[in-house]
Protein backbone atom coordinates (compact mmCIF):
# COMPACT_ATOMS: atom_id res chain seq x y z
CA UNK A 1 0.00 0.00 0.00
CA UNK A 2 0.89 3.08 -0.72
CA UNK A 3 1.50 5.44 2.20
CA UNK A 4 -1.96 7.91 0.62
CA UNK A 5 -3.52 5.17 0.39
CA UNK A 6 -3.10 3.96 4.04
CA UNK A 7 -6.07 4.67 6.86
CA UNK A 8 -4.89 6.98 9.60
CA UNK A 9 -5.88 4.47 12.11
CA UNK A 10 -3.27 1.59 10.45
CA UNK A 11 -0.69 4.59 9.90
CA UNK A 12 1.84 2.44 11.78
CA UNK A 13 5.30 1.34 11.08
CA UNK A 14 6.09 -1.80 13.42
CA UNK A 15 9.18 -0.50 15.15
CA UNK A 16 6.36 2.69 15.92
CA UNK A 17 3.86 -0.04 17.26
CA UNK A 18 6.80 -2.41 19.51
CA UNK A 19 8.07 1.42 20.83
CA UNK A 20 4.51 3.08 21.39
CA UNK A 21 3.19 -0.22 23.67
CA UNK A 22 6.25 0.20 25.81
CA UNK A 23 5.86 3.83 26.84
CA UNK A 24 2.22 2.69 27.41
CA UNK A 25 3.05 -0.06 29.31
CA UNK A 26 5.72 1.80 31.23
CA UNK A 27 3.56 4.85 31.75
CA UNK A 28 0.65 2.52 33.38
CA UNK A 29 3.49 1.10 35.56
CA UNK A 30 4.47 4.56 36.87
CA UNK A 31 0.71 5.53 37.23
CA UNK A 32 0.34 2.18 39.38
CA UNK A 33 3.18 2.44 41.24
CA UNK A 34 2.15 6.30 42.60
CA UNK A 35 -1.10 4.74 43.93
CA UNK A 36 0.37 2.25 45.41
CA UNK A 37 2.86 4.78 47.29
CA UNK A 38 0.41 7.51 47.67
CA UNK A 39 -0.53 6.57 50.89
CA UNK A 40 2.86 6.15 52.35
CA UNK A 41 3.59 10.17 51.20
CA UNK A 42 4.23 11.95 54.85
CA UNK A 43 4.86 15.77 53.50
CA UNK A 44 2.20 17.56 51.93
CA UNK A 45 4.24 19.15 49.28
CA UNK A 46 5.59 15.76 48.21
CA UNK A 47 1.96 14.45 48.26
CA UNK A 48 0.80 17.65 45.95
CA UNK A 49 3.57 17.33 43.39
CA UNK A 50 2.83 13.24 42.97
CA UNK A 51 -1.11 14.37 42.38
CA UNK A 52 -0.56 17.09 40.16
CA UNK A 53 2.28 14.59 38.22
CA UNK A 54 -0.04 12.05 38.32
CA UNK A 55 -3.31 13.47 36.76
CA UNK A 56 -1.23 15.12 33.94
CA UNK A 57 0.13 12.11 33.03
CA UNK A 58 -3.02 10.44 33.01
CA UNK A 59 -4.54 13.17 30.90
CA UNK A 60 -0.95 12.57 28.12
CA UNK A 61 -1.70 8.54 28.58
CA UNK A 62 -5.47 8.66 27.64
CA UNK A 63 -4.31 11.57 24.79
CA UNK A 64 -1.63 9.29 23.46
CA UNK A 65 -4.15 6.33 23.46
CA UNK A 66 -6.67 8.16 21.56
CA UNK A 67 -3.98 9.43 18.60
CA UNK A 68 -2.54 5.92 18.68
CA UNK A 69 -5.55 4.00 18.03
CA UNK A 70 -6.92 6.57 15.72
CA UNK A 71 -4.12 7.52 13.81
CA UNK A 72 -5.59 11.38 13.95
CA UNK A 73 -5.81 14.26 16.35
CA UNK A 74 -6.73 13.42 19.74
CA UNK A 75 -10.19 15.75 21.28
CA UNK A 76 -7.40 18.26 22.70
CA UNK A 77 -4.06 18.75 22.62
CA UNK A 78 -1.41 18.58 24.96
CA UNK A 79 -1.00 20.67 27.58
CA UNK A 80 2.06 22.31 29.21
CA UNK A 81 3.18 21.09 32.64
CA UNK A 82 3.66 24.42 35.39
CA UNK A 83 5.51 23.34 38.32
CA UNK A 84 5.21 25.01 41.46
CA UNK A 85 8.67 25.23 43.29
CA UNK A 86 11.61 27.93 42.03
CA UNK A 87 14.69 26.81 40.44
CA UNK A 88 16.57 26.98 42.94
CA UNK A 89 19.16 24.42 43.73
CA UNK A 90 21.56 23.81 46.89
CA UNK A 91 24.92 22.94 45.91
CA UNK A 92 27.62 20.91 47.41
CA UNK A 93 28.05 16.88 49.19
CA UNK A 94 27.06 16.70 52.84
CA UNK A 95 27.47 13.33 54.86
CA UNK A 96 24.53 10.57 55.21
CA UNK A 97 23.71 7.57 55.15
CA UNK A 98 24.56 4.86 52.03
CA UNK A 99 21.40 4.01 50.48
CA UNK A 100 20.29 0.45 50.34
CA UNK A 101 17.34 -1.33 49.86
CA UNK A 102 14.66 -1.40 52.01
CA UNK A 103 13.75 -4.59 54.15
CA UNK A 104 10.04 -4.11 54.73
CA UNK A 105 7.48 -1.76 53.25
CA UNK A 106 7.00 0.10 56.52
CA UNK A 107 10.76 1.83 55.16
CA UNK A 108 8.94 3.39 52.74
CA UNK A 109 9.84 7.20 52.89
CA UNK A 110 9.53 10.41 50.93
CA UNK A 111 13.16 10.30 49.63
CA UNK A 112 11.84 6.97 48.07
CA UNK A 113 9.18 7.94 46.54
CA UNK A 114 10.37 11.12 44.98
CA UNK A 115 13.63 8.76 44.02
CA UNK A 116 10.86 6.37 42.35
CA UNK A 117 9.23 9.59 40.80
CA UNK A 118 11.93 11.08 39.59
CA UNK A 119 13.71 7.99 37.78
CA UNK A 120 9.97 7.43 36.16
CA UNK A 121 9.74 10.87 34.86
CA UNK A 122 13.76 10.64 33.98
CA UNK A 123 12.65 6.74 31.72
CA UNK A 124 9.52 8.44 30.05
CA UNK A 125 11.69 11.55 28.61
CA UNK A 126 14.73 8.80 27.28
CA UNK A 127 11.39 6.68 26.08
CA UNK A 128 9.15 8.98 24.50
CA UNK A 129 12.50 10.92 22.76
CA UNK A 130 13.99 7.23 21.43
CA UNK A 131 10.07 6.53 20.64
CA UNK A 132 9.18 9.16 18.37
CA UNK A 133 12.09 8.91 16.40
CA UNK A 134 10.87 5.20 15.23
CA UNK A 135 7.26 6.65 14.52
CA UNK A 136 5.63 6.72 11.04
CA UNK A 137 2.29 8.44 12.31
CA UNK A 138 2.60 12.28 12.21
CA UNK A 139 0.15 13.05 14.61
CA UNK A 140 1.63 10.16 17.07
CA UNK A 141 4.92 11.29 16.88
CA UNK A 142 3.81 14.62 17.43
CA UNK A 143 1.80 13.59 20.60
CA UNK A 144 5.17 12.00 21.92
CA UNK A 145 7.66 14.71 21.07
CA UNK A 146 4.96 17.07 22.87
CA UNK A 147 5.41 14.73 25.64
CA UNK A 148 8.82 14.93 26.46
CA UNK A 149 9.61 18.61 27.64
CA UNK A 150 6.63 17.87 30.56
CA UNK A 151 8.77 14.60 31.63
CA UNK A 152 11.76 17.06 32.25
CA UNK A 153 9.71 19.81 33.85
CA UNK A 154 8.11 17.00 35.87
CA UNK A 155 11.56 15.63 36.35
CA UNK A 156 13.46 19.11 37.08
CA UNK A 157 10.22 19.80 40.00
CA UNK A 158 11.16 16.61 41.33
CA UNK A 159 14.88 16.72 41.50
CA UNK A 160 14.81 20.41 43.29
CA UNK A 161 12.18 18.93 45.83
CA UNK A 162 14.72 16.03 46.58
CA UNK A 163 17.49 18.59 46.50
CA UNK A 164 15.80 21.17 49.07
CA UNK A 165 15.77 17.63 51.64
CA UNK A 166 19.53 16.27 50.95
CA UNK A 167 17.87 13.66 49.13
CA UNK A 168 19.49 14.38 45.38
CA UNK A 169 22.92 16.58 46.53
CA UNK A 170 24.67 18.23 43.58
CA UNK A 171 28.27 18.91 43.85
CA UNK A 172 30.22 21.61 42.38
CA UNK A 173 33.47 22.18 40.79
CA UNK A 174 35.73 25.11 42.31
CA UNK A 175 35.59 28.42 40.48
CA UNK A 176 38.48 27.96 38.84
CA UNK A 177 37.97 24.53 37.50
CA UNK A 178 34.25 26.10 36.50
CA UNK A 179 35.64 29.08 34.56
CA UNK A 180 37.85 26.86 32.83
CA UNK A 181 35.21 24.52 31.22
CA UNK A 182 32.82 27.80 31.12
CA UNK A 183 34.95 29.52 28.99
CA UNK A 184 36.37 26.56 26.81
CA UNK A 185 34.42 27.19 23.97
CA UNK A 186 33.88 31.04 22.00
CA UNK A 187 31.57 31.62 19.38
CA UNK A 188 32.48 31.08 15.95
CA UNK A 189 33.18 34.50 13.89
CA UNK A 190 32.42 35.81 10.39
CA UNK A 191 30.85 33.23 7.25
CA UNK A 192 31.75 29.75 6.98
CA UNK A 193 34.42 29.38 4.21
CA UNK A 194 31.31 26.79 1.95
CA UNK A 195 32.59 25.80 -1.42
CA UNK A 196 30.42 28.21 -4.04
CA UNK A 197 29.91 25.38 -6.22
CA UNK A 198 28.12 22.53 -4.94
CA UNK A 199 27.83 19.73 -7.84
Amino acid sequence: MQGGQVPPSMNHGGHELFDVKEILSATVGALNQAMILRPHVQDPELLDILDRQYRFTLDEYNILVESFKTGKDPSHPTQRYQMKAGSDFIYGMKEKAPSKPIQSTGEISDEIISGFLLGATKEGATGKTAASLEVCNPVVRRVLADSVPNCIEMAYELSIYQNKHQYYQVPQLNDQDMNMLLNSFAPSQGQPGMPNNLQ
